[in-house]
């Protein structure tokens, strides 16, 4: 689960990068980055900057709605419900099927992005930034879910707070890897996108699209794991 949270928050720096150089200066997955954002197209008076935060905020809250309602539909079907909170992490079925609604959307966005030639803009660049919010909504959405504890793998102030505090803690409780491996999992994926952007910009959205169906299969292959368990 701790490889599945680093693949999920690489994606979501690779997307970021992606979305704030090429799809308006907004992001796909920090909300508040975006509303501070928004605060300051009001007060500079940018039309521009107000609506690509405002359809990224919208893509995301969509997003994370889908992405609620599939859970919550499963789980209602087939109660009792799994643990899904569980802190030494639990992958329910389901899960597979939301994160193959992310991949649908950012397969979506290779393809938004290889028709505009890399360079999105005008209402092709508004719609492919409303795509990709989506998927990291769904993501965030998919991780409550996901039994990862208090870890976000979009949103990372919250994480890096808790390893902080868990570091700093007088009794020598260990802080665990699964923290500091989003953080870095974030930072690479911002890395490789920026490097990808100046190098290579065709396949960048690749990168999120990878991860996450990287993470699905990895999931399946945890399900197919606990059911051998059980049948022996």
């Amino acid at each position: 689960m701790t490889v599945i949270a680093i693949l999920l928050t690489f994606a979501s720096g690779a997307s970021d990068v992606t979305s704030f150089t090429r799809l308006g200066n907004v992001f796909t997955s920090v909300m508040t980055g975006n509303m501070t954002v928004f605060g300051l197209s009001l007060a500079r008076g940018s039309v521009s900057l107000a609506a690509h935060t405002a359809v990224a905020f919208a893509g995301y809250v969509a997003g994370v709605a889908a992405g609620t309602r599939l859970a919550w539909h499963h789980t209602e079907r087939r109660k009792p419900a799994p643990a899904a909170t569980a802190p030494g992490g639990d992958w329910p079925p389901h899960i597979t099927l939301t994160l193959l609604a992310e991949v649908t959307l950012f397969a979506g966005v290779v393809v938004g992005w290889e028709l505009t030639g890399s360079k999105p803009a005008g209402t092709a660049q508004y719609v492919i930034l409303g795509v990709a919010a989506c998927a990291m909504g769904i993501q965030s959405a998919a991780v409550v879910h996901m039994g990862l504890g208090n870890v976000s793998t979009t949103y990372l102030t919250g994480t890096l707070t808790g390893l902080v505090s868990a570091i700093a803690r007088p009794d020598g409780k260990r802080a665990g890897f699964r923290r500091p491996g989003v953080l870095v999992g974030l930072v690479a994926g911002a890395v490789l996108a920026g490097v990808l952007l100046a190098n290579a910009p065709a396949v960048v959205p690749l990168l999120p699209l990878a991860a996450v169906v990287a993470v699905v299969l990895l999931g399946s292959r945890k399900i197919r794991l606990r059911w051998l368990q059980k049948g022996s």
